[in-house]
Order: C-alpha cells, then structure tokens, then sequence
C-alpha cells in the first residue's frame, strides 16, 4: 500500500487514493464542503501536550515529539482499529492530510512511518 502525505491546502490528485484528515481540528480557512476528504481520523492525532510541543518549535522538539507520538500510537487503541480498518479495506494508496506549516517535521510523517510498519507487519 503506498501511503503519503500532503498539506490540506494541497490539491487532490489523481493517485492519492484513500484521503484521511489527520488532524485533531478542522483546518483553518477552508470549508468542510471545500475539503477532499474521504475519513476524518482525529482520534490517532497527538495529545493536546504533543501538539503544543510541536507548536513551540517544531524544529528544536522534533526528536522529543517524534519519540512520544510514537509511544502514544503504540498504546491507542484507535490506532490499532485504524489500521485494522485498512487491512480490511485494502486500498491501494492513502493519503494523510494535515494542515501544519512544517512539511518535514509534522505528526503526518511520524504516522505514516508508523502505519507502513503496522501495514508491513502481517
């Protein structure tokens, strides 16, 4: 399964598959009718602590943010369901969509790193 990410504000293409909104809020300046979305997935978000975290300076807490995220999707059980949800639906791409600024340091990254190896691990 090809999983990617895209910012929200990104243009839908062809090959994004199935699109999941990763955020925990809606995001700003774009209507929910506006918005190509196919699952609206807010539970497998960071924590309000994590997000703020990231926030500050998503630079400098990069490796701090990564490293709990993960031990928070390790432990939820909305992940798991998750990703039991798309053993059973076998798309053949998804996209997650996310809104913050970073491209390169974004919850987005450390989930799709996490669900490739959930996915992988059959």
């Amino acid at each position: 399964m090809k999983i990617q990410i895209k910012r929200v504000y990104e243009a839908p293409s062809d090959d994004d598959g199935v699109r999941i909104l990763v955020d925990k809020m809606w995001p700003r300046g774009i209507k929910k009718a506006d918005l190509a979305y196919d699952i609206w997935q807010k539970d497998i978000s960071p924590s309000v602590p994590l997000r703020q975290l990231l926030h500050q300076d998503s630079e400098a807490n990069w490796d701090a943010f990564a490293a709990q995220y993960r031990q928070e999707l390790a432990a939820s059980e909305a992940f798991a369901q998750f990703v039991d949800s798309l053993r059973e639906r076998h798309p053949v791409a998804i996209t997650l969509l996310f809104a913050f600024r970073n491209k390169a340091h974004n919850h987005a990254q450390v989930l799709k790193e996490a669900l490739s190896a959930a996915l992988n691990d059959e």
